[in-house]
């Protein structure tokens, strides 16, 4: 009998820092015990302190990519990182459509921890208008949320008002992340579905290694949905695997830490 729960694709950008992207997707996925794959849309030249170089992976690539996966393998839930052209976009578009992918999370990625930008201006529409429709969940974070709302948010009333703008969006579930807002020690993510609101607020982790944490959240979600997982279940259990490891966070750099994702959730210890 199989180790794994479930599989899961990652259709992302790589980190050379190995702390977000790629990277912590698959750390991500083995830890949750689901066995993950990948469709790489670009490569960057990265560490603690800054992105130094970019290369997108051509589109072509990236579809030979979803195909070759698609074509095999019982994939049971995917999510997207790191797409950082209008073309990217269309081509995942394609194939989602093409594989029917319905357990799609979207984890909308804009700007690395170091500040420097990943997705052109005009790849934030091609994501609004076309990709989104395809979600099961976008995962924004309060930045990324006002990109996609087209207002400025500054208290949970308005992350409230964010997540029905997103929803308008077309997909079926939003997560506003609230680690952006700043409150001494709590933090409250926002989470739409159905119609209906749901706050978490936990006890904020004070910690300057949060490398990777929207990469390992949404990957964390996407690795409970393969394991079928309902997707509210599956935010729960995301958002507790992501506090475990930024309890276990570390600084192996001169910049920025990632998180420790070598860690085991109480649902998988027997």
């Amino acid at each position: 009998m199989s180790v794994y729960r479930g599989i899961a694709v990652s259709i992302a950008g790589s980190d050379s820092g190995g702390g977000a992207g790629i990277q912590a997707d698959l750390k991500t996925c083995a830890a949750l015990k689901v066995f993950g794959m990948t469709v790489i849309t670009a490569l960057t030249a990265q560490n603690s302190t800054a992105v130094t170089d970019v290369w997108n992976v051509p589109a072509n690539m990236v579809r030979a990519q979803m195909d070759a996966l698609w074509s095999d393998f019982p994939v049971g839930a995917a999510k997207t990182g790191m797409l950082s052209s209008p073309e990217i976009i269309r081509t995942v578009v394609q194939g989602v459509r093409q594989w029917s992918v319905t357990n799609l999370v979207v984890d909308p990625v804009m700007v690395a921890q170091s500040g420097a930008s990943l997705i052109a201006d005009d790849a934030v529409e091609a994501l609004r208008e076309e990709l989104l429709p395809h979600a099961l969940l976008v995962t924004p974070n309060i930045p990324e949320a006002e990109r996609l709302a087209g207002f400025s948010i500054r208290s949970t009333e308005e992350m409230e008002r964010a997540s029905r703008r997103i929803a308008e969006l077309g997909p079926k579930a939003v997560l506003v992340k609230g680690g952006h807002l700043l409150r001494e020690d709590s933090v409250t993510d926002v989470f739409f579905y159905k119609g209906e609101l749901t706050l978490f607020e936990d006890r904020r982790i004070f910690t300057e290694n949060t490398h990777g944490t929207g990469c390992t959240l949404s990957a964390a979600i996407t690795a409970e949905l393969a394991a079928g997982i309902p997707l509210e279940e599956a935010v729960r259990r995301g958002r507790q695997y992501l506090r475990m490891g930024l309890e276990a966070s570390f600084r192996p750099g001169k910049g920025w830490g990632p998180l420790g994702h070598a860690v085991t959730p109480p649902w998988l210890r027997s």
